[in-house]
């Protein structure tokens, strides 16, 4: 089973940047396809983004869309979300998720890591 560390989150201010990480192990990264999903206080869990093994296709939710982005590195094992003019709905507490397939849905997933804190203020 896949083992997935989430960094890079903190507190940044609206309309800032952040980088997020997810370093992954266990499997045969480079065929995996990656999900970010984010989950805000007394939310379910919600899809952000995806990016299939080459990073030849990625996909977003709508409510990020043209503010992140998705990218990997299969020879670091790493993959990235670039967030940028964040806003205050941002905030949440972030995950990554590795698959088969971009499914867009948390209820597929069973394996994730601790997650990392986003924190948008206005």
């Amino acid at each position: 089973q896949v083992q997935l560390v989430e960094s890079g989150g903190g507190l940044v201010q609206a309309g800032g940047s952040l980088r997020l990480s997810c370093a992954a192990s266990g499997r045969a990264f480079s065929s995996t396809v990656m999900e970010w999903f984010r989950q805000a206080p007394g939310k379910e869990r919600e899809f952000v983004g995806a990016i299939n093994w080459s990073g030849s296709i990625t996909k977003y939710a709508d409510s990020v869309k043209g503010r992140f982005t998705i990218s990997r590195d299969n020879a670091k094992n790493t993959v990235s979300l670039q967030m940028s003019s964040l806003k205050p709905e941002d905030t949440a507490v972030y995950y990554c998720a590795a698959g088969q397939l971009i499914t867009t849905s948390p209820r597929l997933y069973d394996n994730w890591g601790q997650g990392t804190q986003v924190t948008v203020s206005s």
